[in-house]
């Protein structure tokens, strides 16, 4: 431990002991809420930018006023305290405009991935019992297709946004900026009544069949996060800058980096979508001083030829997760970046953590009470004592994450309360004892002087699920679709690891039923196409002549994990579907080759 290990440690205390005062848990019965600080920063930093959007510019007066209007017309066409709106929209100013309207109402957003279609669109805005929905311009033939399945009145329900062009509201539906244009500018009275227990919105959690569960999200946890993420994450004020190009509908562009604008007053750069090639040039013509990031994001940057001038611009602090511990010292170098404020953490859990004192390679502390408990991966269990407890790993350990659920810690769960139940551990130590599962699996890092706060980092997911383009893939959900094909009797589907790829690729074993000799490759590819979402979609296929399970009949997945699609370990027929493709096709040693290599293009 180096005294300069000591004294960058020592120079976050300020900003924790404030962040700590912030953080102390408020009874839900505070009013407060994100609106309220949209409206302070009005007053405060009036006219200064808010967010910077595809050639446009918009002050936090004129933001705070578009809002305004979004939130009186609302009003006026029945939209009340309690009430769940649908927001179908991709990244834009508009968006976080009726976000915060929405918020003034005391009215829940229910956030939904714009890639949805067909049955997960149905199911995300009827699972919220939404009674409008407000989509884009851009959105609008996905919203076409599904409108006669949902309990929604065309002419009325259906709010459209235009997305700058000519293109007029379709005729089974009203158009909001049309309809707001003449509201009024001023507050509306609602938005002090807010409490910090009312529901502020809902956020998805990732769908393999098209059903994503609604995870529960207060203005207490919301602004609980926005305060980790401005000051002792990001560190930003209203001179800052941040670069957002996540999609808005997840929490961690969301929450931890509008969050931070709203709560310090920092303005904005948002685009639709990630762009490895205009990253740096946009970086230094809009003067981002902090980024929001995934850690794929940073895993494509890398990727881009490198100059010798990178680490000039304007850069210093970044927040996000899943940034790979072999990508992080090379990162920070290369784009000249002082702080990473790493964090871990879900949109439905009780427990977080976040890098608040700067050391490498670690999501950092948390001040919750947690347990990491030993974990068979091979046999997919819990391991328990003799009296059917749960057993601590020893430091250093990996072991699986669980949060103890408490008034401090409240297990906010999902709309449907048999999913929360199922995410409960219950008399884990000792009788009567709750406990959130993570199904993560993390251990205890020495980061040197943490003054006294124990520091983790992300190992892997465990169970039925596993994380590939920055989304969770169930096992379970995606192994009922392809169960539903003709020629399997049965799969088992898991995840495995791809060099240079974040996260595991989803592999599936099939069966096949009995008098079908060999996989219809095409067919195959074209029910998987039509059933699954991109980053579900199994990459590799292991067609079996037979499946291990347990004396109870459960799937081992352990040695199909360790065997991967390794030729030299695989007799078997293994299956790829390489990037771009919409087909399966045998796994060659070349094309093997150069997966080993990092060069396959995942």
């Amino acid at each position: 431990m180096g005294l300069r290990d000591v004294a960058s440690t020592l120079v976050q205390v300020p900003a924790l002991l404030a962040l700590k005062k912030e953080l102390k848990p408020r009874p839900y019965a505070d009013k407060d809420c994100f609106a309220r600080q949209v409206e302070a920063n009005a007053v405060r930093f009036g006219e200064r930018a808010a967010i910077v959007f595809e050639g446009r510019s918009i002050t936090w007066a004129q933001f705070n006023a578009l809002a305004n209007r979004y939130a009186n017309h609302l009003a006026s066409q029945g939209v009340a305290r309690g009430d769940v709106v649908s927001l179908v929209m991709e990244n834009r100013i508009e968006f976080l405009a009726v976000t915060v309207a929405l918020n003034k109402l005391g009215a829940t957003a229910g956030f939904i991935n714009t890639n949805l279609r067909g049955r997960p669109l149905i199911h995300c805005i009827t699972v919220t019992e939404s009674k409008k929905c407000v989509f884009g311009e851009e959105l609008a033939p996905a919203l076409a297709e599904v409108k006669s399945e949902l309990p929604l009145a065309e002419g009325r329900d259906y709010l459209f946004v235009p997305d700058g062009g000519d293109v007029p509201a379709p005729n089974w539906a009203a158009d909001l900026d049309a309809g707001s244009a003449a509201a009024s500018a001023d507050n509306p009275p609602t938005t002090v009544e807010n409490s910090l227990g009312d529901t502020a919105m809902y956020l998805f959690t990732s769908g393999t069949t098209g059903l994503p569960k609604a995870a529960v999200l207060s203005n207490r946890r919301y602004l609980a996060s926005a305060a980790m993420s401005h000051r002792a994450g990001l560190k930003c004020t209203e001179k800052d800058r941040l670069y957002i190009c996540l999609p808005l509908y997840h929490g961690t562009g969301l929450l931890v980096g509008v969050g931070a604008a709203f709560a310090s007053g920092a303005s904005l750069f948002i685009r639709r979508k990630f762009s490895a090639s205009n990253f740096l040039s946009e970086v230094r013509e809009h003067q981002t001083t902090c980024l929001v990031y995934i850690g794929e994001l940073c895993r494509y940057l890398m990727n881009t030829p490198a100059a010798a001038d990178d680490h000039r611009n304007p850069l210093r602090h970044m927040i996000g997760n899943g940034l790979r511990p072999d990508v992080w010292l090379p990162f920070k170098q290369r784009y000249g970046i002082k702080r990473i404020a790493e964090f871990y953490g879900a949109s439905e859990g009780n427990v977080a953590f976040a890098n608040l004192l700067n050391k490498d390679r670690t999501v950092g502390m948390t001040t919750a009470e947690i347990a990491l408990v030993e974990y068979d991966v091979d046999a997919d269990e819990m391991v328990k004592d003799q009296e059917g407890r749960c057993i601590r790993v020893e430091p250093g350990e990996p072991g699986l994450l669980l949060g103890q659920i408490n008034e401090e810690a409240a297990f906010e769960g999902y709309t449907n309360p048999q999913a929360t139940e199922k995410k409960i551990l219950r008399n884990a130590f000792e009788d009567g004892d709750a406990w959130f599962n993570t199904g993560d699996m993390l251990r205890e890092v020495d980061a040197g002087f943490t003054l006294g706060y124990p520091h983790y980092q992300f190992v892997d997911r465990v169970g039925d699920t596993f994380r590939w383009k920055s989304e969770n893939v169930s096992t379970n959900e995606v192994g009922e679709i392809i169960n539903g094909f003709d020629g399997i009797q049965f799969c088992n589907v898991y995840g495995v690891e791809v060099p240079g790829a974040d996260g595991r690729a989803g592999m599936a074993a099939l069966i096949l039923k009995p008098g079908v000799e060999a996989l219809d490759a095409d067919a195959f590819s074209r029910h998987v196409m039509g059933e699954l979402p991109g980053y579900a979609r199994p990459v590799f296929l292991r067609v079996q002549s037979d499946i291990d399970v347990t004396g109870t009949f459960k799937m081992l997945k352990g040695n199909l994990k360790k065997e991967g699609y390794d030729l030299n370990q695989v007799a078997e027929p293994l299956y790829v579907m390489k990037p771009g493709s919409t087909v399966y096709e045998r796994l060659d040693q070349a094309f093997a080759d150069r997966i080993k290599a990092g060069e396959a293009g995942y």
